[in-house]
């Protein structure tokens, strides 16, 4: 459950760095990663970083476990990224089922999420790059859980900060 990369946000995350690590499909949890519950739409600054991944040949994906279609749906074709709703994270099935749409191999593709139990377990059954970021909201159950991941975090192999 250690991720490989641990950074303060998505934005850490630069095409440059993904390039260096080979990686080509950057599969993204939605809630609380990309956007808090509450933004039903991305913000300019995340339609301009997901802009610069297209353009260094690098495609983003969401696999979100919101259980919500529509919302998952609606972020991604406003960002014009394929999606998958309800993951079922932490089974690395919807990690091979993107890797296997999109033609990649375990070494091109990273998963990036805002928790240890669902994202990096996922992306470490799935064999592929482990990347977490903080939680963009901090409610009483979230800091809960953040606390208990605290360790996984902390063991992360590569700190960006």
């Amino acid at each position: 459950m250690i991720p490989h990369i641990t950074a303060p946000d998505v934005f850490y995350i630069t095409p440059e760095r993904l390039k260096k690590r080979g990686i080509r499909l950057l599969l993204l949890d939605l809630d609380n990663t990309l956007s808090p519950y509450s933004e039903d739409l991305p913000p300019e600054r995340i339609l301009k970083w997901m802009s610069e991944l297209k353009k260094s040949n690098i495609e983003p994906y969401i696999l979100s476990n919101n259980a919500s279609e529509e919302r998952v749906r609606n972020y991604a074709e406003a960002c014009g990224i394929p999606y998958v709703a309800r993951a079922g994270k932490p089974s690395p099935k919807p990690v091979h089922k993107a890797m296997k749409q999109l033609g990649r191999t375990q070494g091109e593709t990273a998963l990036m999420g805002d928790q240890i139990f669902t994202d990096t377990l996922a992306a470490r059954r799935a064999g592929v790059t482990a990347i977490i970021v903080k939680p963009l909201e901090m409610t009483f159950l979230f800091r809960l859980r953040y606390i208990a991941e605290q360790v996984f975090r902390l063991l992360g192999r590569e700190k960006l900060r």
